[in-house]
């Protein structure tokens, strides 16, 4: 992650705020079989993907290997899903080889399609009056004119999030309450990505891990008593058998002019031990990263690889890692 215009977030996060995220696009698959389909590709139980429920979903190579990581959103007869323009490309050429078995079906970006990230509860309040309750966790979703209103993650700091699917042209009052929300910067989304333990799949990151090294599991994104899906056999053995041994932290770094860059990796004196997946500044120059670290591993003294004096620091996530019991370590 990174704003070349902007490089450094907002630090608290500036809130309330809006930011059109210009690096994501939105995807529509449409026609017959568009359910079987994607329940025979994503990790997500797709009769659970309803106007009021839009869940996220990883997509596997055969050995589980995450290469897509989106959110899966009803639209009438179709599924909307968000995907990071610089692999959206490679993704969909991927997924088109299986489109291609079910005749009439379709898969096309929306090209007027944006999604717009909301940061604070005054956000949802102020674009719809009922949204506390309509929108109380996580995923909870409302169809409005014009798209989408959608419950993300909260930081770990407790700042609520939201998304807003514009796939049409909103209501009045809807576009009125936007423009009267300050605007904020891609790297506050980032930051506040990172805050909510978020991961975000890069070049060089993607099929580099198992959903669950991602703690997708807990962000709402795998059904395990779903049916079979590529990749399905290796991550329900990994969360079965319990034999996840590494997964994602959420760090802080010391002052430095660039942030760890995606698929760093993360050392304990000459001992690689993780790898960085999503990095951002902060004003004061320090940096926030969220990393896929071993367990037995992520309490001890850590440093990116490209600067090993640089001490990394836990932080808090909003959710609990029931994986890492095991080992004894926390995220505080």
């Amino acid at each position: 992650m990174s704003d070349i215009e902007n490089p450094a977030a907002n630090h608290p996060l500036l809130h309330p705020s809006r930011i059109t995220l210009p690096d994501r696009i939105i995807v529509r698959i449409a026609g017959p079989g568009t359910d079987k389909f994607l329940q025979g590709q994503f990790s997500q139980q797709i009769d659970d993907v309803i106007p009021a429920h839009s869940p996220r979903a990883a997509a596997c190579t055969p050995k589980g290997r995450a290469y897509c990581l989106t959110r899966l959103v009803r639209d009438g007869e179709d599924v909307l899903m968000e995907l990071p323009r610089e692999l959206a490309d490679d993704t969909l050429g991927h997924l088109r080889k299986y489109l291609m078995l079910f005749r009439g079906a379709s898969m096309e970006v929306e090209p007027d399609a944006r999604i717009i990230g909301l940061i604070g509860a005054s956000t949802a309040e102020q674009l719809l009056t009922d949204a506390t309750d309509r929108l109380a966790a996580a995923g909870d979703s409302v169809v409005i004119q014009g798209g989408h209103l959608i419950r993300t993650m909260n930081t770990g700091e407790g700042v609520a999030r939201y998304e807003l699917w514009q796939t049409g042209v909103l209501d009045e009052s809807i576009q009125r309450a936007l423009s009267n929300i300050q605007e904020a910067t891609l790297a506050d989304w980032y930051a506040s990505e990172i805050a909510a333990g978020v991961a975000v799949l890069t070049p060089a990151t993607k099929e580099g891990f198992v959903p669950q090294m991602l703690n997708w599991q807990h962000v709402g994104g795998i059904h395990f008593k779903k049916g079979c899906y590529t990749g399905q056999e290796v991550i329900a053995r990994m969360h079965f058998l319990g034999q996840l041994k590494k997964s994602l932290f959420r760090y802080s770094a010391g002052r430095t002019e660039n942030p760890p860059a995606p698929g760093e990796a993360i050392v304990n004196g000459d001992r690689a031990v993780g790898t960085v997946i999503n990095s951002v500044v902060l004003p004061d120059g320090t940096a926030e990263i969220l990393a896929v670290v071993r367990h037995d591993a992520a309490e001890l003294s850590l440093a990116p690889e490209s600067a090993p004096d640089n001490s990394l620091s836990l932080r808090p996530l909003p959710y609990s890692v029931s994986e890492r019991e095991q080992t004894g370590t926390s995220d505080t």
